[in-house]
């Protein structure tokens, strides 16, 4: 109990700690679910922190949602107030470094400083042998002057050194870290808990760079707050335990949100390839002289000229308008085996080996980009070029090898740039427009598509001495056990091989809150057209915000049904109407919309605001969530759904594949946005469902179109299903009798 900061845990948060104390001490996973308020982090990390002392580990806590990291802070400034504990907050280089360079130019910066330094120290040393051999030489001992000669000559060869050094190009801020002293950061570091802008500011102030120092003041501390993205990524991962001075086995990670790893994960595995990167790689390969330009450029223009063939003729007659500035997928998946790109660039190539070549290829990119990075570190070139030419042959390598691998979907994409896009994967090689006809061009992208994340994941769980996967929405268990590669052992936990699995349900008072299942007909794709659904569901909307004593929070499936209820409600209700779009920030609209008393926000349940952020209180007392929103189900999703069917074939369902790829975490999904209110014992509130499809009556009626059985049995059995009229008068009710409204409340 030494790192528990808040006087005494709730009774089900002090088992939960017990649960995972006992799990750790196995070197056994966890799967944690808790509903709001059951104190998960603190359940999750005090135990986590004790094992660690006790047994010389690091804790590391992550997830990918900024609000659960500022959460994370505030409870490690609380621990560490009454248990000392280091503690760093780590954040992407991107967004801390004070010049603005990516990871290549730094590295090569980083090369240069420190070689630039090592022959300041060389120098000084060699300027004190000289001092000494003075000393020598005048009071008369046999061979100081000659000695000294000597030394005077390496002196003068280490200034003409650092002539040069210092004319290249190097990082002041890393050189103040490597000469200057730094005890006094760290101790300010490790005082409290700091955050990474904190850290950047103090850093800068002080002459130093922030990020540096974090990576070399990491090893043997307590606690580590940061993304997935360390974790994730192999090679990233691989170097954080380095910076950490830990084995992965002397590692306890705690994962929040843990629900949202499946696609993080396959993000990260997933590998693209774009059109503009060839051209770049032959354009270098113009310039280049060397025996191996012949055999790559068989390669890359053969890979080039496949993939421009294949979305051409993938197009079909009319497509090409459809194709705008977002990747537009194309199927390339054919009955003759392997898929249509493969094929192409099979044909197109025409030289005496293709794998021979593709060595070639290899060899030659790893020695340009030797090269670029050495230009940039002497300071021959403003930047550190990428080298196009390692990209494309390191992918068209992936491709050939990994295509038609089993959990792979090879699929090539299309787009037409916007005007004035420029860098990186997406736009021109060199950052420069195309001409005036920037917005007619069309350009292809090849991508290995990761259907199976357990390829990453597998690994990370596997080598790990322990972690412990938290979340108000992790079950199923065993469905997420399996596409994480981390096999369980059931609802109820036990047995002694797989994770500890543990759920606890809403702890606040359940008079306090209530769900209604409201019997509107079936939202399905085919009906979201038809006037009469229209009708019903803007009616039943009307009377969610109508018979609301303050702000209501309504989730559509996508942000075009939002956009389309938020219209047709402005004519009808007497509140302050929010829309939430797409690339609109939705922090500046969550607070114009908090701060108001009256008011219903629209938007889309795969936007940012459906997990991850608190509506307390007055912020939000009631939720709708506005039919059950799938993703969009196209040949990607198909391709997810045919793995996991694969994959999971003796999983006890009777179709794994959409059970796991789409039914489960579009649920998921519906149960996050649901958790948006009621956040506390003295909160209280309404969560509305409309669509048949969350009633009873849809369980036996409907049969597989029914996500009923989705639920976990102790949130289903709160469903309370009521017909569209009624809804009013049940919310009339409910608020009446928490003493909800300030004035007389609204007449039926």
């Amino acid at each position: 109990m030494r790192f528990f900061p808040y006087g005494t845990p709730y009774d089900h948060q002090r088992e939960a700690m017990d649960d995972i104390a006992g799990a750790l001490d196995d070197g056994r996973d966890v799967l944690f679910e808790g509903a709001c308020g059951t104190g998960k982090t603190l359940a999750a990390l005090v135990p986590a922190l004790e094992h660690a002392r006790q047994t010389d580990k690091t804790v590391v806590i992550t997830t990918n949602v900024h609000q659960q990291t500022r959460q994370f802070i505030e409870e490690a400034r609380a621990i560490t107030r009454q248990e000392p504990i280091r503690a760093v907050v780590f954040r992407g280089k991107g967004s801390m470094c004070h010049i603005d360079v990516g990871y290549e130019e730094c590295q090569a910066l980083r090369d240069t400083t420190r070689e630039l330094v090592e022959v300041e120290q060389d120098k000084g040393t060699l300027g004190d042998r000289e001092d000494d051999l003075l000393e020598d030489a005048q009071r008369g001992e046999e061979g100081a002057a000659e000695g000294r000669q000597a030394v005077m000559d390496e002196l003068a060869a280490l200034e003409d050194e650092l002539e040069d050094l210092r004319e290249a190009a190097t990082c002041d801020y890393y050189y103040n870290n490597l000469v200057g002293d730094t005890d006094a950061f760290y101790q300010w570091l490790f005082d409290d808990v700091r955050t990474p802008d904190e850290i950047y500011e103090h850093a800068h102030d002080e002459g130093f760079c922030g990020y540096e120092l974090l990576k070399e003041g990491m090893e043997g501390v307590d606690l580590v707050v940061c993304n997935y993205h360390h974790l994730l990524d192999p090679m990233i991962r691989e170097q954080f335990f380095r910076w950490l001075g830990r084995d992965p086995e002397d590692v306890v990670v705690v994962l929040d949100e843990a629900h949202n790893v499946e696609d993080a994960a396959r993000d990260h595995a997933t590998r693209t390839l774009a059109e503009p990167t060839l051209d770049g790689a032959l354009g270098e390969l113009d310039e280049a002289n060397d025996p191996r330009v012949g055999p790559t450029r068989n390669v890359v223009s053969a890979f080039r000229e496949a993939l421009a063939t294949t979305y051409d003729d993938a197009l079909a007659f009319g497509e090409r308008g459809q194709v705008g500035e977002d990747w537009y997928d194309l199927s390339i998946v054919n009955d003759r085996g392997r898929d249509d790109l493969t094929l192409a660039f099979l044909d197109a190539y025409t030289g005496k080996g293709i794998h021979e070549d593709l060595d070639q290829a290899l060899e030659l990119g790893g020695a340009l980009d030797r090269q670029y990075h050495e230009a940039y570190k002497e300071g021959e070139t403003r930047t550190r070029k990428e080298c196009r030419v390692l990209q494309a042959a390191t992918f068209v390598d992936d491709w050939l090898r990994d295509s038609d691998e089993e959990g792979q979907y090879p699929v090539v994409s299309v787009r037409r740039p916007g005007r004035g896009m420029s860098g990186g994967d997406d736009a021109d090689p060199d950052g420069a427009s195309s001409g005036a006809d920037d917005e007619d061009r069309m350009y292809g992208r090849a991508e290995l598509y990761t259907c199976i994340p357990r390829r990453v994941t597998e690994p990370l769980f596997g080598e790990l001495h322990a972690s412990v996967l938290m979340s108000a929405t992790l079950r199923p268990f065993d469905v997420l056990g399996d596409v994480l590669g981390v096999a369980g052992d059931g609802e109820d936990g036990g047995g002694d091989t797989g994770p500890v699995t543990m759920a606890y349900g809403e702890q606040f008072p359940e008079e306090r809150r209530r769900t209604y299942a409201v019997d509107l007909p079936a939202l399905f794709a085919s009906k979201r057209d038809d006037p009469s659904v229209q009708r019903q569901v803007a009616e039943a909307l009307s009377d969610a915000v109508g018979f609301t004593p303050g702000n209501t929070l309504v989730f559509f499936p996508s942000y075009r049904e939002a956009e389309r209820y938020h219209e047709m409600l402005s004519r009808s209700v007497d509140a302050t109407l929010y829309l939430d779009r797409p690339g609109q920030r939705a922090e500046d609209l969550r607070e114009r919309f908090t701060s108001g008393e009256n008011g219903a926000l629209f938007t889309s349940l795969w936007g940012t605001l459906a997990e991850g952020v608190s509506f307390d209180d007055d912020d939000a007392r009631t939720v709708v969530v506005v039919g059950v929103p799938y993703p969009h189900l196209d040949d990607r999703m198909d391709a997810v759904q045919d793995a996991y069917a694969t994959a999971f074939a003796d999983a006890e369902s009777e179709d794994p594949g959409w059970e796991y790829a789409v039914e489960v975490p579009t649920v998921r999904k519906t149960r996050q946005a649901l958790g948006r209110v009621v956040r506390s014992p003295e909160d209280f509130g309404v969560r509305v469902l409309l669509d048949e499809r969350y009633t009873k009556r849809a369980r036996r009626e409907m049969r597989k179109y029914s996500v009923t059985d989705a639920f976990p049995v102790g949130e289903r059995v709160e469903h309370i299903d009521i017909d569209p009229p009624k809804l009013k008068f049940a919310m009339l009710n409910f608020y009446s009798d928490m003493n909800a409204w300030t004035g007389a409340p609204p007449v039926p």
